[in-house]
């Protein structure tokens, strides 16, 4: 009977698993669309079948649905607007990302925004950093149950033409077996012949005869370029301008709490320089833009992986260096100097000590927003193999630009190791507390790219306000509070993790509006000025020594008696601890 009991527990509990499994695959489907990898996400959630609205998701996100598809790589999300509201499902981006099935991050809404997705169908890069990486894995059609690695010696360049276009990549720029880790997975058996202008991988010819083996460590890994998909426009140079992003096909305006820290990955993606500044510009009327979480951009993915379709009046304008950048310091004004002659080379250049000078710095940390040079030294900031800049700068230190300065005619063939020149610029004059009862105490405000506007106050503590203090050497902080004013006006918030991090207050600025205005009071600093040791250390012990003198004069004349020549010589090693008067009046008691 136990027996029994045990048995039938064992098939219930298998046919719960094999439901389970069931309404997991069958819980999500792309309708509407080519194949069975595009279309219109449907969610079926307590047994409705409603379309997903997904409004903050992007290509990061989107990737996590494809897997659970079984599709390829994520190719493009897009979101349709509808002329009515419905119902949906709003799917949780985080929830997803956390390695939850999407039922469970779903809840009933109604909305008239809709998601359409496109994967990949038979391809995809997988172990890569990035979308357009990794390891090459191949399924040959929807009734496979399997995704199968390629070897490197049935696959070519024209093969992995394809691939990248099929992704939504630009152009392959890597292709190597193992770069993407080695795999025990079945491997493809056939070699590929693709002309190049294929659409899709599969639709390529192939070789009639199987693989039977493939050496390890060859398995495809292939890295294709970024498609050209940001830009700066309406600037006076390429570097600087609208921030503008193709995804989709779409070139559209970029919006975002970005600050000058997360700015800096933007200016490395379109090879400029270093972030000189970042501003958002406010249009009269709203018109579709993408949205750019900060947070995704510094997981060091690129900028259309990050991208989310929304409406807004609000533009982002930036601003890079053009020919110079600092690169490996801990903040945006101090690292490894690189020189870039022009935008149609392809490579920064380091430059040697012995060609730069003071003049020199005071022109880069002017033109990259920094203030005045403090250090300048070869090998602070690593030692590079990379070319070296081989005419001597010759500024005269008041040029906007490194590259307006004249230079020598000669070029340096050498440089010695340990003599690439690391540079240090002191930060700007950008932080002062105002409308206080002293200098270390009042409302917060930050210069940034030329305007002082107050801190709105963001959950701030004071093992963050400690941070401001140090940088205005104010000592401790003391107090953080919040004032609320009538209306709102441009202010700047300061990303907490950013200050925390060791980043200047400037770097971590992000421009909004707001009635809430931070006040701080700080100690007050945490040493004396010089002028306060002066009267510390002369005037109070002269004061002291001049008390002492009247009162040995005043006991003198209560006496009727005047100081003769050996009392006035005994002043000159008078003890003050113990009175002149008093001690003679003891003697004469004697």
């Amino acid at each position: 009977m136990d027996q029994l009991l045990v048995l039938v527990l064992l098939l219930w509990s298998s046919g719960l698993q094999a439901e389970g499994q069931q309404d997991s695959t069958e819980s999500v489907r792309l309708v509407g669309g080519d194949s069975r990898c595009a279309g219109t996400l449907e969610l079926k959630h307590q047994g409705h079948w409603r379309p997903a609205d997904v409004s903050d998701w992007n290509l990061k996100v989107a990737a996590v649905l494809c897997r659970e598809l079984d599709c390829g790589s994520a190719v493009s999300i897009e979101q349709r607007e509808e002329s009515s509201e419905r119902p949906v499902w709003w799917i949780n981006p985080d929830c997803v990302q956390s390695g939850s099935a999407l039922r469970e991050c779903a809840r009933s809404d109604t909305s008239s925004s809709i998601l359409n997705l496109t994967c990949s169908d038979s391809v995809r890069l997988v172990g890569g950093t990035r979308l357009c990486s990794g390891r090459l894995e191949v399924k040959s059609n929807q009734s496979n149950q399997w995704w199968s690695s390629v070897c490197e010696a049935d696959f070519d360049l024209q093969d992995a033409e394809v691939v990248c276009r099929e992704l939504g990549c630009g152009a392959p720029s890597v292709l190597q077996g193992a770069l993407y880790g080695e795999v025990e997975a079945p491997m493809w058996t056939k070699e590929f012949q693709c002309g190049g202008n294929e659409s899709a991988l599969l639709d390529c010819r192939s070789s009639g005869s199987d693989r039977n083996t493939c050496s390890p460590g060859k398995a495809v890994g292939l890295t294709c370029s970024e498609p050209d998909a940001v830009r700066l426009v309406g600037g006076d140079s390429r570097c600087a301008g609208t921030l503008e992003v193709k995804h989709q096909g779409h070139w559209r305006p970029m919006v975002s709490d970005w600050n000058l820290k997360v700015a800096a990955v933007a200016c490395r993606e379109l090879d400029c320089g270093s972030a000189v500044s970042v501003e958002q510009r406010e249009e009269s009327s709203e018109r579709p833009v993408w949205w750019i979480y900060s947070d995704c951009v510094q997981s060091r993915s690129d900028l259309r992986e990050c991208a989310t379709s929304i409406t807004s009046t609000s533009i982002l304008n930036l601003t890079c260096s053009d020919s110079v950048r600092l690169v490996g310091g801990t903040r945006l004004c101090s690292g490894r100097l690189e020189v870039k002659s022009n935008q149609s080379n392809q490579w920064w250049s380091s430059v040697c000590e012995a060609d730069f000078d003071l003049q020199d710095a005071e022109v880069v940390c002017r033109e990259l927003g920094c203030g005045a040079p403090s250090v300048l030294q070869g090998a602070l900031y690593g030692e590079v193999e990379a070319p070296m800049w081989t005419k001597e700068f010759q500024c005269g230190g008041n040029e906007s630009a490194l590259l307006d300065c004249r230079s020598s005619g000669s070029d340096r063939n050498t440089c010695s190791p340990g003599k690439a020149v690391g540079l240090t610029c002191s930060e700007p004059d950008a932080v002062r507390l105002v409308g206080g009862d002293r200098r270390c105490a009042g409302t917060l405000e930050v210069k940034h790219h030329g305007h002082w506007r107050p801190v709105m106050d963001y959950y701030w503590i004071l093992k963050k306000a400690a941070v401001v203090c140090r940088e205005l050497d104010c000592g401790s902080a003391v107090s953080v509070e919040e004032r609320e004013e009538s209306s709102e006006r441009p202010v700047w918030r300061i990303n907490s993790d950013c200050v925390q991090s060791g980043s200047a207050l400037r770097e971590c600025a992000e421009s909004t509006r707001s009635t809430s205005i931070l006040n701080l009071t700080c100690s007050a600093p945490s040493s004396a000025p010089p002028s306060d040791l002066i009267i510390r250390a002369v005037v109070l012990p002269l004061t002291l020594l001049l008390v002492n003198v009247a009162l040995y004069f005043y006991c003198k004349a209560s006496r009727g008696q005047k100081p003769g020549r050996r009392e006035n010589m005994e002043l000159d090693d008078y003890n003050p601890g113990v009175p002149a008067a008093e001690e003679e009046g003891a003697q004469g008691a004697e």
